[in-house]
């Protein structure tokens, strides 16, 4: 199967003609930089080019973009990260003061013209394969692209705002654009519709990676069928916990007035299922927890799709991806993403934007299952040892292996570990505090460094050939991906009561990862799926919108940033000269986790369920109303 490669959309074609003496025929051509809109839709290359141009936009549009993999990251919008570098807008939406006239940050993949700039491309396909002049089989393919990328942008506006207009055609200058709103459950419908449309339009043609395929519009409609039945999309609960509903003119927007929600259970089950059973996934299989180490593999194999060099990876793990952002294979053209870059240590030369904060690092389970606590003297003391593989596969931390750093820095820590603390060092014959080369007060760059004391390592290839600093690397973005459906389905099934078939598939996820299998029912099972459903998919999108449907931010999403303090001193007739290395035969550790408000004053308050629509947006469309609180 090849790899779809997105590219901004871009037609050109070269028209040959003649020009003779002084003849005015030269005045009557057509531009060499331009295709006359009806005869793109009568050309097989040109007509997929259009669609395939929605994917990553053309000039003004964003299309799906880079994914998730933008320098700010939804998960610094959540209680996984926060966002290193101040000045960004991310406080005006995590202290709780965004507004109409100052949003804040808002990814581009969620931005409401960036959406619906979108939307009209793809209505326009639609509007133009109505009355296919090309191959039927092409024509309805393409049209089943079109209906999937609408359904992906409207339900990226449903879950960001609430229910938005529905727009099936194209409008042209000079026309009214004043729309009202549609009810929650009326995007819902439509959405699913549009899936259902792809489903049967693009049927079994054999789609490339990054393409839209029956399996990624499955998944889709599982994701919004999951919505649908969630707590904050019905609103005699929701309005007892987010009374501004009440008062609201059209509460409607934001899910169900009633109706059956076992029903609704129900239908996101059977669409999380048909997922399963159409998708492979990836070691899903196991009936018992695999070793640590191949646990670590595992999930890191996931992370990277088949697309690291690195020594352990197993490309086979790219069957996990359904729907993914794919990269151009040759970096040496350009292609690639820097995630590595925008995330990675600054003691490499890395910009440390996005780094986990002590609450999410916390919520990783122990090895043998049980939660950990910073009240357990023991755990206290050796906080990073003995913990969930997948700590290990997600977050870097102080005295973590990492890449060889004289590859950028010079020979300066030929153990190759993370430095986020203060340590005992002797210096020219003095013991002197020396400040890690991951820290703030770094001698290699004292700006780009981590406040929290934890950095993020999933989706940084591994490959120790790969220079961060300068190089891009190739791991895909998953839009959707296999066990978020596995998910979607445990979760439906808690709701219907439907216990032993809930732990059975999240002890699977769990045996994958080398976690040892749940017991637990009722209450505490819900529980223990949240925080397995916030460790595995962590800094994938997920938990934003989670935490939001749920119902739970005040608790979650809502805590003040937690750092970490760690402080290395000289044991008893023990030291250390000239480079510092993590050496627990020679240093005493303390590990003490703080609260910090300076950085982002973190509050919740209720208008932050949805974000607000601008107000230019507003100003254009004097037929929308605002959402709650704002």
């Amino acid at each position: 199967m090849k790899t779809f490669i997105y590219r901004p959309f871009l037609i050109i074609m070269v028209i040959s003609f003649t020009v003779i003496g002084c003849s005015k025929d030269f005045l009557n051509i057509d531009p060499t930089g331009q295709v006359p809109e009806e005869t793109a839709w009568q050309d097989p290359a040109l007509a997929q080019a259009f669609v395939t141009g929605i994917y990553s936009g053309g000039p003004g549009v964003y299309g799906l973009g880079v994914g998730g993999f933008d320098e700010q990251m939804l998960a610094s919008l959540t209680d996984e990260a926060t966002f290193t570098h101040t000045g960004r807008n991310i406080n005006t939406i995590m202290e709780g003061s965004a507004s109409p006239s100052g949003v804040g940050w808002i990814p581009e993949s969620y931005g409401w013209k960036n959406l619906y700039d979108n939307i009209r491309a793809a209505n326009l396909s639609l509007e133009k394969l109505a009355t296919p002049k090309i191959d039927t089989i092409l024509a309805n393919r393409l049209k089943g692209e079109a209906h999937f990328l609408r359904a992906y942008f409207y339900h990226q506006l449903l879950r960001y705002y609430g229910g938005v207009p529905i727009i099936t055609r194209v409008y042209d200058l000079n026309q009214d654009y004043n729309v009202t709103r549609n009810s929650f459950e009326e995007c819902v419908r439509f959405i699913t519709a549009d899936c259902d449309s792809a489903i049967w339009l693009i049927n079994t043609s054999a789609m490339d990676k990054g393409r839209a395929s029956v399996l990624a519009a499955l998944a889709l409609k599982s994701r919004v069928l999951l919505y649908a039945a969630s707590d904050l999309n019905y609103l005699p609960l929701a309005k007892t916990k987010f009374p501004e509903l009440a008062g609201h003119p059209k509460p409607e927007l934001f899910g169900y007035t009633g109706g059956d929600r076992k029903a609704r259970w129900t239908a996101a089950k059977t669409a999380a299922k048909a997922v399963m059973d159409l998708g492979a996934g990836y070691k899903l299989n196991l009936s018992a927890p695999v070793s640590a180490a191949e646990g670590k593999t595992n999930y890191m194999s996931i992370a990277m799709s088949g697309y690291s060099k690195a020594l352990g990876m197993d490309a086979n793990a790219g069957s996990e991806v359904i729907f993914g952002r794919y990269y151009n294979l040759n970096v040496n053209t350009g292609g690639g993403v820097s995630i590595n870059l925008y995330n990675g240590p600054n003691g490499y030369h890395n910009w440390a934007g996005n780094t986990p904060i002590g609450l999410l690092a916390d919520d990783y389970e122990m090895a043998d299952g049980t939660p950990f606590s910073w009240n357990n003297p023991v755990q206290k003391a050796n906080p990073y040892v003995g913990r969930d593989p997948r700590f290990y596969a997600t977050i870097l931390y102080d005295g973590a292996p990492w890449k060889p750093r004289d590859l950028i820095s010079g020979n300066v820590d030929p153990a190759n570990q993370i430095q986020t603390g203060q340590y005992d060092l002797v210096v020219a014959g003095k013991k002197i505090t020396f400040n890690g080369l991951d820290t703030r007060s770094s001698a290699i760059e004292d700006w780009n460094g981590s406040r929290t004391g934890y950095y993020m390592r999933k989706f940084t290839d591994p490959d120790p050939k790969i220079v961060d600093a300068n190089t891009k690397q190739l791991v895909p973005w998953p839009f959707f991906r296999y066990t978020e459906a596995v998910f979607n389905y445990i979760e439906a099934c808690i709701e219907l009561g439907e216990e032993p078939e809930a732990r059975l598939w999240l002890n699977r996820i769990r045996f994958r990862a080398g976690m040892p299998a749940v017991t637990d029912a009722g209450e505490a099972l819900k529980n223990r799926y949240r925080n397995e459903k916030r460790v595995e998919m962590v800094f994938e999108e997920q938990r934003y919108f989670d935490v939001r449907r749920w119902m739970i931010p005040q608790e979650t999403v809502g805590r003040k940033l937690t750092f970490i303090n760690v402080v290395g001193t000289f044991q008893p007739g023990k030291q250390l000269a000239d480079l510092y290395r993590h050496d627990e035969n020679i240093y005493n550790y303390t590990y003490t986790p703080v609260v910090n408000e300076a950085h982002e004053n973190r509050k919740w308050v209720n208008k932050m369920y949805y974000a607000p629509i601008n107000r230019d947006e507003m100003n254009k469309n004097t037929a929308l109303v605002q959402n709650p609180g704002y």
